[in-house]
């Protein structure tokens, strides 16, 4: 076996898992410049952080690390920037589960969490930490039920109220792209909380 070899196995196998994880779905052009605006390929943030590309994959398939957010159509592993970053914080990939664990009060959802998080699938916040996951679900539970509960003719302080929230949850959240609702099986959170809020109740213009 060659020393390519690993690696190459080790890429096939990330493939498979995210395939798994996300359907069978092409990326078009459009997807691609989405995602290579928002992401970096695996390999390149490696490069910048004096990693080895293949140990980092070995710990996404030991479940220490996420998997890619997205599989680019040339097969560039796409990550975060900040991949790295909770793992800093927590001290190490052996530490990190713990650590991101221990946010929620309740383990079992913690450990939901911890799940979601591993299958790279939290591409809905520019940055991947839980205190953003737990905001982001506040903040779309809140909008959901202003929503609800919306008269025929809501005032003007609940038209307030409404955009505040909907303007936090679009601070958090990137603009998605084509294949995120393709492979989520429907509008995306943006599409729902964001978009459809601001279009149902326009501000008032000056």
């Amino acid at each position: 076996m060659t020393d390519s070899a690993p690696a190459a196995v080790r890429i096939a196998e990330i493939a498979e898992r995210f395939r798994e994880v996300n359907g069978e779905h092409p990326m078009t052009a459009e997807d691609d410049a989405y995602v290579s605006a928002q992401f970096v390929p695996l390999e390149t943030l490696c490069g910048r952080w004096g990693r080895d590309a293949d140990e980092v994959r070995g710990l996404m398939l030991a479940g220490l690390l996420p998997l890619p957010g997205y599989l680019r159509s040339d097969g560039a592993e796409m990550v975060p920037r900040d991949l790295f970053a909770l793992t800093e914080a927590a001290g190490g990939a052996d530490l990190l589960r713990a650590w991101f664990t221990g946010h929620w009060e309740d383990p079992v959802r913690g450990e939901e969490e911890w799940t979601a998080y591993l299958s790279g699938r939290y591409v809905c916040l520019h940055q991947v930490t839980p205190a953003n996951i737990r905001r982001k679900e506040r903040l779309t539970a809140e909008i959901t039920e202003r929503l609800a509960a919306a008269g025929p003719d809501p005032s003007p302080e609940w038209r307030g109220a409404l955009h505040a929230c909907v303007d936090a949850l679009d601070a958090l959240e990137p603009a998605f792209t084509a294949y995120d609702r393709l492979r989520f099986g429907g509008p995306t959170s943006r599409d729902t909380c964001v978009d459809a809020p601001r279009a149902l109740f326009p501000r008032p213009r000056d």
